[in-house]
């Protein structure tokens, strides 16, 4: 007997349906599984065995079962395909009474007592099942918050397949979960450190909330010390809050992750990475013998910050380039092509030297000039050039800090901030993939950033004085539209160039890293 149902495949953070053919008959004892399966695919036949015995299903009889994964050219990966495979044998079998059986969508990894354990990439898979217009789908209990916020398609949670086999024969009733996905990002209280503790750096803490509120990325070069990692900690503190549109396309990218790399279920807050300085270019990039997202992407719509920036290894620094201009990050395979979403903002801290002291006012420098400048060629200048603001940060004397008020608190600047998204969410309604200043594009920017005769003046000086590229220009420009839209100003005054231009400390140096 013929039994079908469905499930879906994995590629890059998009899925495809993969139909699902199951074909018994009582000749002998053979189990084949077709479809380009890979070898955690191919194990499903021992699982299956094993867990449908362990449920209760056992029988006396042997068959020659073929299992077909269709269509036959796209490559199977993992044992998500267990439950469904389990289900199609039932029915193929006559084991299972579900005339409709064709109408469900399951997905779920067995383990060899019939438990149905958690699998990676449901988010994107019960998209798919709900576009090509299954009934319901079945999934296992720990991935059921995470898919429930995909409406229109039954989700139904089981825990064993005993559960899934019941419910199929309408032998139990299992109630779908349903979560509004604007409820859980609303409801989703600020979290991390506050601001208000970060005493003096007035101008640190200025360039931080213009680069937040535009997405812009960001350098910070100080001595050991000097606050740099302490206010970079506190950014998640102001960032503004998702939209249920970015929840859900940031939670599709940690879904296909998977639980080893990101904690919990649906993202609602920001992402906030910070990899440790021994990261290889693939961990930051992506990729893999089973390619699956990197740092950058799994930081989209969010930030990635890279403490002791220099210390990176020269090629993974390198691999940033790409995401940080387009957005996105293709990853080629000889068997298939990826690409994973890279919008993020980028936030850098590192030492101005070896021994972190050069420029500095109160600790001598113990580093030669040969490594001092061997130290700062690790940040290459392409790189650089990709920063919209450098800034230097001097560290507060100990004797000064219990003079010093405690700082503004993270809700009052977490709330100028919002205020310019809000800003940037009108002005770039309708555009694909723009959100912020950041993402605007360089044919725009004439209309968006419309200048004053005296800015556009001040802009002319700038280029000359500093020597910007074009890339510089343009993200001149974009850093002072943000900071006249944090104040409110519908033109781009010579103010806010002066500002914008003061961001660029290492071409106001040469490229030095002083303080």
């Amino acid at each position: 007997m013929l039994a079908k149902c469905y499930s879906g495949a994995l590629n890059g953070v998009d899925s495809s349906a993969v139909e699902i053919e199951v074909y018994a008959a009582k000749l002998s004892s053979s189990f084949a599984i077709v479809g380009l399966p890979d070898t955690a695919v191919k194990e499903a036949k021992d699982r299956v065995s094993t867990a449908l015995k362990n449920s209760g299903f056992s029988s006396k009889e042997e068959y020659a079962v073929t299992v077909n994964l269709a269509p036959a050219d796209v490559k199977k990966e993992g044992p998500i395909y267990d439950l469904p495979i389990a289900a199609g044998l039932l029915k193929a079998t006559q084991r299972l009474r579900c005339e409709d059986l064709d109408d469900y969508a399951l997905v779920g990894e067995l383990s060899l007592s019939g438990e149905v354990r958690r699998v990676r990439g449901i988010l994107p898979i019960v998209m798919e099942m709900k576009r090509i217009g299954r009934r319901a789908v079945l999934v296992p209990e720990a991935n059921a918050e995470e898919a429930s916020v995909v409406a229109g398609i039954d989700v139904i949670p089981v825990a064993t397949l005993r559960e899934a086999a019941d419910f199929l024969a309408g032998k139990r009733a299992i109630e779908p979960v349903f979560n509004d996905i604007a409820s859980l990002v609303e409801a989703d209280g600020d979290s991390g450190d506050d601001f208000g503790d970060v005493k003096g750096q007035q101008l640190v803490k200025r360039a931080v909330e213009v680069a937040v509120a535009g997405g812009h990325n960001i350098l910070m070069i100080g001595s050991p010390g000097s606050g740099k990692t302490m206010i970079a900690r506190r950014i998640p503190s102001i960032l503004p809050p998702m939209s249920a549109e970015e929840a859900l396309e940031v939670s599709k990218i940690h879904s296909v992750a998977g639980r080893e790399k990101c904690a919990g279920t649906f993202v609602t807050r920001r992402p906030f990475r910070a990899p440790h300085h021994t990261v290889s270019s693939i961990g930051l990039l992506g990729g893999g013998t089973h390619p699956a997202p990197g740092e950058v992407s799994l930081a989209h719509r969010g930030v990635l910050f890279l403490d002791e920036f220099a210390e990176f290894p020269r090629q993974a620094l390198e691999v940033l380039r790409q995401p940080l201009e387009d957005g996105h990050v293709g990853v080629s395979r000889a068997a298939a092509a990826f690409d994973y979403p890279s919008r993020f903002m980028l936030v850098a801290a590192m030492n101005p030297c070896p021994c972190g002291y050069f420029g500095d006012q109160v600790h001598e420098c113990r580093c030669t000039q040969s490594q001092i400048l061997k130290y700062q060629q690790r940040v290459s200048g392409p790189l650089l050039d990709r920063i919209d603001i450098q800034m230097g940060v001097s560290g507060v004397p100990a004797r000064d800090l219990d003079a010093l008020e405690p700082g503004e608190p993270s809700a009052a600047i977490r709330a100028r901030v919002v205020a310019a998204r809000e800003v940037q969410r009108e002005r770039y309604r309708g555009l694909k993939g723009v959100v912020t200043n950041a993402d605007a594009r360089s044919r725009d920017l004439k209309d968006i950033c419309r200048l004053t005769d005296a800015a556009a003046d001040e802009v002319r000086r700038t280029m000359e004085s500093l020597g910007l590229s074009a890339r510089a220009y343009d993200r001149l420009l974009r850093v002072s539209r943000t900071i006249a839209d944090l104040a409110g100003k519908r033109e781009v005054d010579q103010e806010c160039i002066m500002e914008a231009a003061s961001y660029r400390q290492l071409d106001q140096t040469g490229g030095q890293f002083m303080l």
